[in-house]
């Protein structure tokens, strides 16, 4: 594999990072619903999570042109119940028309490119190791796309029920 391309991959990834750490601390702090501040706090922190492992990858790659082997983080249940509590309070603190609201399409968008350039990276790699990493941060940002979207679409049907917006 190309040392050179692999390194801009890991850049750019690390940027995409720190881009999506910004982006939901900023609206963890803007938010007048608690139930989102914790949603993009915890998500905020899970991306400072992925900038460690790829800075980690960046600076082992720099040195011996090979991908250091990855511990696969474990799934934790307790954020998966959290989501699912934070993500039916929402539809009570927030409208479908609210800034918290189109936060949460932006950062469907944002979820749905990291899971592109991760899955796309891991396909194109050679490395076992660089797969593995990029497989793990796929995966990791496909829960965050789901709970993102789950939450996206309980807030439609929410307003669409409210404003009698169903054919039957």
């Amino acid at each position: 594999m190309n040392t050179k391309s692999s390194l801009d991959i890991l850049k750019e990834a690390i940027l995409l990072e720190r881009r999506g750490k910004e982006f939901y601390s900023m609206v963890a702090n803007q938010t007048k619903s608690e139930a989102v501040k914790k949603i993009f706090s915890m998500m905020a922190e899970e991306e400072i999570e992925h900038i460690h492992f790829l800075s980690e990858q960046f600076i082992h790659f720099e040195k011996n042109g090979l991908f250091k082997e990855n511990e696969t983080p474990m799934n934790n249940a307790e954020e998966e119940v959290a989501m699912k509590v934070l993500s039916e309070n929402i539809k009570t603190q927030i409208t479908a028309a609210s800034f918290e609201a189109a936060a949460i399409s932006s950062a469907i968008d944002f979820e749905t490119r990291a899971v592109q350039v991760y899955t796309e990276r891991a396909e194109s790699a050679t490395d076992e190791n660089e797969k593995k990493l990029y497989r793990m941060l796929a995966d990791w940002e496909k829960t965050h796309h789901f709970w993102l979207h789950k939450m996206n679409t309980e807030l439609k049907e929410s307003i669409w029920f409210d404003n009698h917006f169903w054919p039957f």
